[in-house]
């Protein structure tokens, strides 16, 4: 099973407002008013199938048409939205756990960028260890449109074993084998928006969902209000559904499985 990364997906209209128009494909201007414009990329019909009681849990508002207009002139040097602020250097760290099994994800802002689809992102490496030993290693590539919303592009991912790469199954990049970019967080996020964090067919397909604005957690690293708590569902893992909670000015803060599991993954440390 690929491993979900705390930061991404990982993890915004239910067929509403703006979120949904920056993100589908179509011949309204809206598209092209929202954030991105230039060349598109080929149509992708998406697969977001139905949960277990036969309906989507998040329904992103596209019509299973969904192809984002990507130009690098539209993108910012840096990210600095407030819910996910991605500083080179930062660096968070969470445990929890997953499948019984303890784990210590540690998540660092790197001074690297990787172009993809003409756009400079930056680099984030994201390591998993179980009992000390290394389970995932990921680079994931971020970038900031003008208008603030935090664009996920791709990652490279591998799996180990006893110190061996066992897979490198979870890598994709778009622009590369119909593979698209999505976004991982708002501008402006509004509770009810929903959106495509990543669409490359049958591989990563994450939906995200704004829960609510005001909410609250007690985790090692502090006490938080105020927090974005977000849902997240995948049509290709339709049983489990996540809700992760963000401060303004640090990030994710906590990870929580609210069906399909019992994962739970807390902040113990950060350093902006």
């Amino acid at each position: 099973m690929r491993r979900r990364s705390l930061v991404r997906t990982t993890m915004v209209a239910t067929g509403l407002t703006v979120i949904g128009a920056l993100t589908a494909c179509g011949d309204d201007d809206d598209t092209q008013s929202a954030g991105t414009s230039g060349t598109e990329p080929a149509d992708a019909t998406a697969t977001t199938g139905a949960g277990a009681a036969g309906e989507p849990v998040i329904d992103p508002g596209d019509g299973g048409h969904y192809a984002p207009d990507i130009e690098a002139a539209d993108f910012v040097e840096g990210v600095d939205n407030p819910y996910l602020p991605l500083t080179p250097g930062a660096q968070w760290v969470y445990e929890g756990e997953s499948e019984g099994e303890t784990e210590r994800t540690e998540v660092t802002v790197t001074d690297e960028h990787k172009e993809v689809m003409g756009v400079a992102a930056i680099v984030v490496r994201d390591t998993v260890t179980v009992d000390g030993e290394v389970a995932e290693d990921t680079r994931d590539w971020f970038a900031q449109d003008r208008t603030g919303n935090v664009w996920y592009l791709g990652e490279d991912s591998a799996e180990y074993e006893d110190g061996e790469i066992t897979s490198t199954e979870g890598s994709w990049e778009a622009g590369v084998d119909g593979a698209l970019p999505g976004i991982v967080m708002p501008a402006d996020p509004a509770v009810g928006d929903a959106y495509r964090q990543e669409y490359y067919e049958g591989q990563a397909e994450d939906l995200g969902q704004v829960l609510r604005l005001d909410g609250t957690a007690t985790v090692p690293a502090g006490q938080y209000r105020d927090l974005l708590v977000t849902e997240e569902w995948n049509p290709l893992e339709p049983e489990v559904v996540e809700e992760k909670s963000y401060a303004r000015g640090i990030g994710l803060v906590l990870e929580v499985a609210t069906r399909g599991g019992d994962e739970r993954a807390e902040l113990v440390e950060h350093q902006p």
